[in-house]
């Protein structure tokens, strides 16, 4: 399949380390998503990540689902071959320079003959709810004013030419007026905004401001955010 995340718009996620019914997971696949995202803060491997794609493009009466898979890797030793894209984050407000080029030099090092470029995907990512799991992993600097987050898009874009800059909230509904101030500044470099969005009233204000919206928590709690159904 060739996938071209730009045109993304809508898109789920599916944490490897969380269970979901094939009812509910076949619901989630009809709400007319552009594309799933497989990942999560960690607790699975191999295996959990092979699962969730193979339910994932075989989830269907009629045949596997079109939509594209991609995975977004948190772990270097979960990765597996399969998927349409690999998402790799740099997580650009940690105090921990591993998790913005330390954990990626080691992994290149290790697995550079069997990488596939053409299909990686860097994301900048900007965690900015410090209550998160992924904060405290990654030792985020998540209490930000938006001049720094702003200066943090300027950064993925025109120093690092990142194609992805990501607004992380995890779990909680962040700032629309911090989407709108990094919205203002980037150009090529593609804004997407996760965190918190569970009814369509928030899907339909982040979507106004990010060119995508990532739904996560929603896929396990019943809701349906984009309305579908």
């Amino acid at each position: 399949m060739n996938v071209d995340h730009r045109g993304w718009r809508r898109i789920v996620k599916l944490d490897p380390a969380r269970p979901v019914s094939d009812k509910r997971l076949a619901t989630v696949l009809s709400w007319g998503a552009d594309a799933v995202v497989v990942g999560g803060s960690g607790g699975y491997g191999v295996e959990e990540v092979r699962a969730v794609l193979d339910r994932v493009r075989h989830h269907s009466p009629t045949g596997p689902p079109l939509l594209p898979v991609a995975l977004e890797i948190s772990d270097a030793r979960a990765v597996c071959p399969g998927f349409d894209l690999y998402l790799v984050p740099m997580v650009l407000n940690s105090h921990d320079v591993d998790w913005v080029v330390g954990h990626h030099h080691a992994a290149i090092k290790r697995y550079a003959d069997v990488i596939d470029w053409g299909k990686v995907v860097v994301e900048g990512y900007c965690v900015l709810n410090p209550d998160a799991t992924v904060a405290r992993l990654s030792g985020a600097r998540a209490a930000m004013g938006i001049d720094d987050v702003v200066a943090f898009a300027r950064l993925a874009e025109h120093m690092l030419k990142l194609p992805v800059f990501y607004l992380e909230y995890s779990g909680s509904y962040g700032s629309p007026e911090v989407v709108r101030a990094v919205r203002r500044v980037l150009g090529d470099t593609r804004l997407w905004y996760g965190g918190g969005i569970s009814t369509p009233e928030q899907a339909r204000e982040m979507a106004a401001l990010a060119n995508t919206i990532v739904v996560g928590n929603a896929v396990y709690e019943g809701q349906d955010p984009f309305g579908a159904g």
